[in-house]
């Protein structure tokens, strides 16, 4: 008995959840708005960075570029 107990328990809360999660669509939608920003923030600052880096890099060789044939 205590088992088929347990799997009505689980399938009553299985079927239930889709219905509670579309009552509160509207909250859902603007908290995933903001995820996308701070994804699309996170992103963008890993590009910056990557393009300080090479910019860096490429004065650097640049430079030793100038100092090797001076030499």
């Amino acid at each position: 008995m205590n088992q088929k107990s347990a799997l009505l328990c689980i399938l009553f809360m299985t079927l239930s959840s889709p219905w509670l999660r579309a009552a509160d669509t509207g909250e859902d939608f603007f908290q995933a708005i903001g995820k996308m920003y701070v994804v699309v923030a996170v992103i963008l600052l890993i590009f910056i960075g990557l393009a300080w880096y090479l910019f860096t890099l490429d004065r650097k060789i640049s430079r030793l570029e100038k100092k090797q044939k001076y030499e």
